[in-house]
């Protein structure tokens, strides 16, 4: 029987024991201000896009490094930007990416090889049977991921 690939490409994906993504150039944020007036959530509250030197640009603050933070810890180093430019005493930041940004690709011994959406709760399994599960030369007990 043929050898089992299944190439498993995460463009960038890593993921850390509590199962969360971590940020990548290109990826988009929305930021979530709380803790200080109306009218500075309206100058904070927005979307933004993490730039080709890893990070974001946000108001008073300017640059925060947001590539391979995960969303909780970019929330905690805007906080923390924030507070130390003396902009804000007590902000509370919530960090929310869209998952539907990043893919996986599932290729070899399946019966549809495809690039799959990727999710958070995603298993090797759940991927194999987006791509419509094994195919009849299958090797199911030889499968390769690749992550990079």
């Amino acid at each position: 029987m043929r050898s089992l690939l299944f190439s498993l490409l995460f463009l960038g994906f890593a993921a850390i024991a509590s199962g969360q993504a971590t940020l990548r150039i290109s990826d988009f944020v929305d930021l979530k201000i709380s803790g200080v007036p109306v009218e500075e959530q309206q100058q904070v509250n927005n979307a933004y896009t993490v730039d080709a030197n890893g990070l974001i640009n946000l108001p008073y603050i300017n640059k925060v490094k947001a590539a391979g933070l995960t969303p909780a810890q970019l929330a905690a180093s805007v906080e923390s930007a924030y507070r130390a430019a003396k902009i804000y005493t007590n902000p509370t930041i919530t960090i929310t990416m869209s998952p539907s940004l990043r893919f996986v690709n599932v290729g070899g011994a399946v019966r549809t090889p495809s690039r799959v959406p990727f999710t958070e709760d995603m298993t090797l399994l759940t991927a194999i049977n987006a791509a419509g599960g094994f195919n009849d030369f299958a090797d199911q007990k030889r499968v390769r991921l690749l992550r990079g």
